[in-house]
């Protein structure tokens, strides 16, 4: 059984064999009343069940940190669920209640492992077969473009979740364009409205869809500025995707609602991944020491697939957007890492 948690809606459904076998339930998140939030966790939970045609095997879901995942402990300041900002055992509570394994994790690391098992994944190594390139990749970065900035990684079909379960954790990177600020306040819903209405003026409450309509010019609007915006949120998301691809070494697939702009987000983040530093006497060096291409332009991708003669040219990298859609990523993710830990459970 899973969970979509949000500030708004609760999204409830089961998978089996990564398919969904239940319609998906939607119940109010209650985010600021936490026993009215948890009686909503425990009436979807129990309402999925409840359809399902044989016992439930696991409870998987994604849930915002800060958080003790491997214990199932929610804690700190939760913007969008603030019920639970002192503390709450979430894990045990629902173990007790339904008496199966229960496993959260964050929502960017469910995406980036749905993507590794599922999606970018599978299919780049896929084309690859089929262009005769015997080069494979099993390593990916998962970013999301969202409310915030989520990240994820997975290796060699593991997730990365680290020491202190904050590996992946993107957001809180270096912003090159405002020093003092971190990277989600450029990456980010919030970073792209500032960002327009910074170089606009335009004051208007408007929302990403909206500012995307500008860029487009179907909506009155500085579209010039509007580009910018998304353009900023590329540049700062391109800088955060190189510091991780430097120590990952794979692949990367970006997700969120603010995807959707890939077209105007993507020339500025290629363009920082395939930018170049120097040393002192003027020798010059690609920043990502790999060649970065964009997997969604065609052109791109049939050079990418295309074998090489040598090592050096066969160093890539690719960045696509999810083919899967977020949501589903990180429903499959949420199966495939309850799976996995079944499975060791015996």
């Amino acid at each position: 059984m899973t969970l979509d948690a949000g500030g708004t809606n609760l999204v409830f459904s089961a998978l089996c064999e990564g398919e969904e076998v239940v319609k998906p339930i939607t119940l109010p998140s209650a985010k600021d009343n936490l026993e009215a939030c948890l009686q909503s966790i425990y009436e979807g939970f129990t309402l999925v069940r409840d359809q399902l045609p044989v016992a439930p095997a696991a409870i998987s879901f994604a849930f915002p940190g800060p958080a003790d995942y491997e214990a199932g402990i929610i804690q700190g300041n939760l913007p969008n669920l603030t019920a639970f900002r002192d503390g709450v055992p979430l894990g045990p509570l629902l173990r007790e209640r339904f008496r199966i394994p229960v496993f959260i994790n964050n929502d960017g690391n469910l995406f980036a492992y749905g993507e590794a098992l599922a999606g970018m994944l599978p299919e780049l190594n896929h084309a690859l077969e089929v262009a005769g390139n015997p080069k494979r990749y099993q390593n990916l970065v998962g970013m999301t473009f969202g409310t915030g900035f989520g990240g994820g990684i997975v290796l060699n079909e593991q997730l990365l979740r680290g020491d202190n379960q904050v590996a992946g954790y993107l957001w809180c990177q270096y912003n090159p364009l405002y020093p003092s600020l971190i990277a989600e306040e450029s990456v980010s819903i919030r970073g792209v409205r500032f960002a327009y209405a910074h170089r606009s003026g335009d004051d208007r409450p408007l929302s990403p869809k909206d500012i995307f309509e500008i860029a487009e010019e179907t909506r009155d609007g500085d579209a010039q500025a509007a580009r910018e915006a998304f353009a900023e949120l590329g540049t700062v998301a391109g800088h955060a995707l190189l510091s991780a691809l430097l120590l990952v070494d794979g692949v990367a697939v970006v997700g969120g609602g603010l995807s959707g702009a890939a077209k105007y987000i993507f020339p500025a983040m290629m363009k920082t991944l395939n930018s170049s530093v120097e040393m002192r006497d003027g020798t010059r060096f690609p920043r990502l020491q790999v060649a970065a291409f964009n997997w969604d332009n065609e052109v791109e991708r049939k050079v990418f697939l295309r074998p090489q003669d040598s090592f050096l040219a066969s160093a890539k990298t690719a960045i696509a957007v999810t083919k899967l859609g977020t949501n589903r990523a990180i429903s499959l993710g949420a199966y495939w890492f309850a799976k996995k830990k079944l499975a060791l459970l015996g």
